[in-house]
């Protein structure tokens, strides 16, 4: 499973391993479900039935980061022990042994008040076919889940995204119902790992109120998880506190929320329940839990300030168009003499800019070496964390993630010794290597047996396995970790593989290269390359490569023999449906 990975960041302490939420799966060939874990981004690589994405041959294996210490797997919560006799005196001096007095422990409290909520809670059946992003023609074998769900207003239902990712068919099973109903998916927003699901049959609706939602807990307050985990096909609840409140890494959507760390237990199938509060009102939604030898009951909760900016996002735009960035990086200001030479008086604080995402909307009025005073009126400390609530601080990302997609915010820079404001327009994140592909089948182009693709993270789990970060190759980790698009529409090209013919011979060895440049002209996206290729009438092919490689075909035998090499391979198109348009 992956690990909890900050980008371009050290981990803090001890590696820690935070989990996707498991959902349980089952084979479609095989009836008996499988208690089968799989991490954030892995939910369907490592599930689906082809086994080639986490065992690569030995030949695609490039030179990573050193290996890290594995960490502990998931583990099961133990059940609670039940209590005990209590030994009570007769009056006469003689010892009975009676059942001590039950006192109505506060977990049963709350299940008590959240019986008419629990009727929300749905299974949540899908069918999975992903992608084959390694032979990307292809798709892999399908597989079967459960999760969790639960209804909300407007004849809808939240899960996680993880759940329904690369779904061909859901179901909804409600709570001592014996019928599966189809389900609709509305929106999957994956940064968040939320997706929203409707039913268009009337009698799914019938006798089921939906859920309220609450307000942020505070610690130590008292929540409840309700859902189907693995260990039995009925309804399952856990009890707990909340334990911690900060911006936490979502593994799945490979970003920053806020988030709530529970102790309460949370297994496999519990992906995508509702946590409630002692008031019975939804609280935040099960998603990933931590995996560590010396952790025990560490489980992760979306909160309801997520929930709702997932919603009304969807509400007001009929669509998820996900939570956008300021589009720099920063680094803290607590070394003093930085802080002089930054030219920071005694009571200013801030955080300085290191670097400016090319992709930002207004990215020319940001500059290096810019220290952040403010955001929105609210000062920055030179941690980089602001006033949260009482006695509580949060990273000023929190303030950034309550915007939406095209709204601005008022930044208060530090430039020269002289303080300089902006309405600064917020955008969503490009990153030159997408973390998702949004549903959408990969991308390719073959000519002459090159099979060129466009480099994403589910491309470098399907080649390298859950521990691409460790083996894939240096400079592809090293743009995937820093490297930023310079444009909305840049892709970072590479030559997968080479499907051997009489054409090729000499470059079977060429795998994983990043494409530079064709004809001398640089490579801005596979359409781009595909265009050129296409449209090419010099008599070679010039294809300039990472390494300082070459590969040179001739024109019209490279065009002619790429039809025999596609027959040979039984693949029906050279190239994918969305650069044919």
């Amino acid at each position: 499973m992956g690990e909890t990975k900050k980008r371009g960041r050290k981990p803090k302490g001890p590696t820690l391993n935070t989990e996707t939420m498991d959902f349980q799966y089952t084979s479609t060939t095989n009836a008996a479900q499988n208690d089968v874990s799989t991490a954030a981004n892995d939910a369907v690589s490592k599930a689906a039935a082809n086994g080639d994405a986490n065992n690569p041959p030995p030949g695609r294996r490039g030179r990573g980061r050193p290996r890290k210490a594995e960490a502990g797997q998931l583990e099961d919560m133990e059940p609670h022990a039940a209590a005990s006799p209590e030994q009570r005196p007769y009056q006469n001096g003689g010892i009975a042994l009676e059942p001590a007095p039950q006192p109505v422990a506060k977990w049963e409290s709350v299940a008590a008040r959240v019986v008419p909520a629990m009727d929300a809670v749905v299974k949540v059946f899908c069918v999975h076919t992903e992608p084959n992003y390694s032979l990307p023609w292809q798709r892999k074998r399908q597989y079967s889940s459960s999760s969790s769900g639960f209804i909300i207003g407007g004849r809808r239902v939240l899960t996680n995204a993880h759940s329904v990712e690369h779904y061909t068919q859901v179901k909804l099973k409600k709570r001592g119902s014996d019928t599966k109903y189809l389900a609709t998916v509305l929106a999957i927003g994956n940064e968040c790992d939320i997706a929203m699901l409707t039913v268009s049959d009337d009698e799914f609706w019938e006798g089921v109120s939906p859920v309220e939602f609450g307000d942020l807990p505070a610690l130590q307050d008292a929540v409840t998880v309700v859902g189907y985990p693995i260990g039995g096909d009925t309804i399952s609840v856990t009890s707990g506190v909340v334990s911690r409140i900060e911006i936490l890494s979502y593994v799945h959507g490979s970003t920053e929320l806020l988030g709530l760390q529970i102790d309460a237990a949370i297994n496999s199938g519990n992906s995508g329940g509702p946590a409630f509060n002692d008031k019975g009102n939804c609280v935040g939604i099960a998603f990933q839990s931590l995996k560590h030898e010396d952790a025990e009951n560490i489980g992760y909760v979306i909160p309801t300030p997520v929930i709702m900016h997932f919603i009304q996002d969807y509400e007001k735009n009929g669509a998820y168009t996900g939570f956008p960035i300021l589009g720099v990086e920063w680094q803290k200001m607590e070394n003093p003499d930085l802080r002089l030479a930054m030219g920071m008086k005694p009571d200013q604080k801030g955080v300085r800019i290191r670097r400016v995402e090319p992709t930002a909307p207004e990215s020319h009025l940001l500059k290096p070496s810019d220290v952040i005073l403010s955001f929105d009126g609210v000062k920055v400390a030179n941690d980089g964390t602001v006033p949260f609530r009482h006695g509580e601080r949060i990273g000023f990302s929190y303030l950034v993630s309550q915007k939406y997609t095209g709204d601005t915010a008022l930044v208060e820079v530090l430039r020269d010794s002289k303080i300089l404001k902006w309405d600064i327009k917020l955008a969503t994140h490009k990153r030159l290597i997408p973390a998702h592909t949004s549903g959408k089948p990969p991308s390719y182009y073959i000519v002459a047996g090159f099979v060129f693709t466009a480099v994403t993270v589910p491309y470098l789990r399907s080649e390298y396995g859950k521990d691409y970060e460790f083996d894939a190759p240096v400079k592809l980790l090293d743009k995937h970790l820093h490297a930023m698009a310079e444009s909305t529409d840049e892709q970072l090209v590479v030559v997968s593989q080479v499907l051997v013919a009489d054409i090729n011979i000499g470059y079977e060895d060429i795998v994983n290269t990043q494409v530079l440049a064709f004809n001398g002209k640089p490579v801005k996206n596979l359409k781009s390359l595909a265009n050129m290729v296409d449209n090419c009438n010099d008599e070679y092919l010039r294809f300039d490569l990472e390494y300082q490689q070459m590969v040179v075909l001739n024109t019209k035998a490279a065009k002619a023999a790429t039809l025999d090499i596609l027959t040979t391979h039984c693949i029906s198109s050279p190239m994918s449906d969305d650069l044919k348009t």
